[in-house]
């Protein structure tokens, strides 16, 4: 019988691989999945309960605020403090950046960018939703508050990225650089056990997916390589299947798996881009690479693009390596004509 590996078992392990650790990162990481089985309990019982619809407000995006957002938000914060290794967050649902320099947190090395509940809006119809997740090294000085400039780091600074999916299982997904690993929540014991170990990504899949609802406000080469996915030739495995969630988690987590690549192009009303790259784009982009696939976005890798607003939108793709490279070719192309 195979033995059974939780995630802090799991922490513990990849630590105890890295002579100069301390403990503080895995103690970090360890309030993340606790934070998580929060969130993943109230959604389980949020038709059971008055948690469910709207919250009456709108976030810094501009987007209205559902109740399970202000529970996933507040979850994740609170865990993130008590750990005493977090000195400063960068939430979508907040319009500032939030720091602690009180007790423990005044000396903490690491800042967290976060999307407590992406896909919030599917919660009512019961779709899976996910909480993104990425964590960096501080720049500032040890012992003071956080500043600006500690969380408008390139996503090649990243010291580790995750996404927790609540679907028809609860799944964390994290790397720190050295591999994909998930971990399934088993709910007879309520700990997060390895049950996906070095994930890798086909380098070709058959799925894309983007809101073809919004086809006319995209820009030509897209388009065309929407027309692309869907002609018939045996040789390429086309057509291709679309499929869409409208959970960037969800979508991204199917493709991770089978194979396929995920869009999020410019349109008219969100000419850069509306994906936020701090707390989406970066986390998944690492997170793909370190699966074997690749992201970019507009004209450039996403994790080489420097950030200049905390909540920065950008343009996004992101999946298997043969077609992302394919995307990239096709918005090249006709990018030049």
């Amino acid at each position: 019988m195979q033995k059974t590996i939780t995630l802090n078992e799991f922490i513990i392990n990849q630590q105890a691989e890295i002579p100069e650790a301390t403990g503080n990162f895995s103690r970090l990481l360890h309030h993340i999945g606790i934070a998580a089985k929060k969130v993943n309990r109230e959604i389980n019982k949020a038709g059971l309960v008055d948690i469910l619809g709207r919250a009456g407000h709108e976030n810094v995006q501009g987007e209205e605020q559902q109740k399970l957002d202000v529970y996933a938000n507040d979850a994740f914060m609170e865990e993130l403090q008590a750990s005493g290794e977090c000195c400063g967050i960068v939430s979508e649902e907040n319009d500032e950046v939030t720091t602690f320099h009180e007790g423990l947190c005044r000396d903490a090395k690491y800042i967290v960018c976060m999307d407590p509940l992406d896909g919030s809006s599917n919660i009512d119809v019961n779709v899976s939703v996910g909480t993104i997740f990425s964590i960096y090294r501080r720049k500032s000085p040890i012992g003071q508050a956080a500043v600006l400039e500690d969380f408008l780091q390139k996503g090649s600074d990243m010291l580790a990225a995750g996404y927790i999916i609540y679907g028809s299982s609860t799944m964390l997904v994290y790397t720190t650089g050295c591999g994909v690993n998930g971990f399934t929540l088993d709910p007879s014991i309520g700990e997060f056990c390895l049950s996906h170990s070095n994930i890798k990504t086909p380098e070709a899949g058959k799925i894309y997916s983007i809101n073809e609802g919004n086809y006319e406000k995209f820009p030509i080469g897209i388009k065309k390589y929407i027309k692309y996915c869907q002609e018939k030739d045996p040789k390429t495995s086309r057509p291709y299947t679309s499929r869409y969630i409208g959970s960037l988690v969800a979508d991204f987590h199917r493709n991770m798996l089978k194979g396929g690549v995920f869009m999020y192009p410019p349109t008219d009303s969100h000419p850069t881009g509306k994906l936020r790259l701090l707390y989406e784009c970066n986390p998944i982009a690492f997170i793909a690479e370190q699966a074997g696939g690749m992201a970019f976005s507009g004209d450039e890798r996403t994790l080489d693009m420097q950030p200049e607003a905390i909540h920065q939108r950008t343009s996004f793709y992101v999946g298997s390596r043969c077609m992302v490279k394919k995307i990239h070719e096709f918005l090249d192309f006709f990018n030049n004509i």
